[in-house]
């Protein structure tokens, strides 16, 4: 998975938007205002951030080199995916998958007020 594949795919869910909130960047993606996935444009390496159930997190970091804690965010429920290869881009997506839906649902459980 290379970023332009990264970023379609996260705008192919629904209720998405992209977003530039921390500056030229940071490539953010929402759904209904909330972010769930985000990714450094100017990194030499393409790495992006997802958020996770803390559990799930501390295990995918146990298994695979290339998840880590996430990178200037909670270390908790966010993790930092190093897109080197050596993860299935069925990997990929089941990650942006997994935060989509956590994001997602929680918002959904909310009242609006």
């Amino acid at each position: 998975m290379d970023i332009e594949q990264f970023r379609d795919y996260c705008l192919s869910k629904p209720e998405v938007e992209e977003g530039l909130p921390f500056g030229g960047d940071v490539l953010v993606f929402k759904v209904q205002g909330k972010m769930f996935c985000l990714t450094v444009l100017d990194n030499a390496e393409f790495t992006f951030n997802v958020k996770c159930d803390p559990e799930k997190a501390f295990e995918l970091r146990e298994q695979f080199p290339s998840v880590i804690p996430g990178y200037h965010m909670n270390k908790k429920h966010w993790n930092t995916i190093i897109v080197d290869g050596t993860l299935s881009n069925d990997f990929l997506r089941k990650c942006i998958d997994d935060s989509y839906n956590l994001v997602y649902k929680n918002k959904k459980q909310k009242p609006n007020i």
